[in-house]
């Protein structure tokens, strides 16, 4: 055939469209891809782009100038909402009760009579002498008074009284079966 580079021979064959469209030496099919992906358009034909739904008038939140509970909350309003959740509101308070319990009662009977535990509106205290056990029981009523006053009406209904813890004297191999010693000590 002919020399000179015009034979059919030498003639490379045209790429095919879809070779054309994957690659361009002039670099405009890059700017064409990124240009169609910024339109909504994904190929040569342009895609029907649907429309975002749109939320309901109950399930927008909005922004506004006063905090709510998107915003970060401070300690002590997470610690609150924790004790209301789990129903820890009256232990608590009892509890603050026995550490503040020379403040309620006055440091006299404080001295001689210490709260030991809270259940079902009954408050057990032990004192230290029958003596202070008597003392207690009769002022059982107003104590049930002040502390319903801290606590909240009903909190407390009853307040046990116990005396002091006798000694045991069961002690050793050999021990005599009986009532033991009938002395309270106090």
């Amino acid at each position: 055939m002919v020399e000179g580079g015009d034979r059919p021979d030498d003639v490379v064959p045209a790429p095919s469209t879809s070779e054309a469209e994957a690659h361009d030496d002039s670099g405009l099919d890059l700017a064409r891809v990124i240009a169609r992906g910024l339109a909504g358009k994904t190929g040569p034909a342009r895609e029907r782009r649907t429309k975002p739904k749109r939320p309901r008038a109950d399930e927008v939140a909005y922004s506004g100038a006063h905090p709510d509970d998107r915003d970060p909350q401070t300690l002590d309003t997470n610690l609150g909402r924790l004790v209301a959740e789990q129903g820890w509101g009256t232990e608590l308070r009892v509890h603050g009760v026995f550490s503040r319990w020379a403040a309620i009662v006055g440091d006299e009977v404080a001295a001689h009579a210490q709260p030991e535990a809270f259940a079902d509106g009954r408050l057990a205290v032990r004192t230290d002498s029958t003596a202070w056990a008597t003392q207690m029981k009769l002022l059982a009523p107003d104590l049930v008074r002040r502390l319903n006053d801290v606590l909240g009406d009903g909190t407390v209904e009853i307040v046990d009284v116990r005396g002091p813890q006798a000694p045991k004297w069961a002690r050793g191999r050999y021990r005599v079966k009986g009532r033991g010693p009938r002395d309270t000590y106090g």
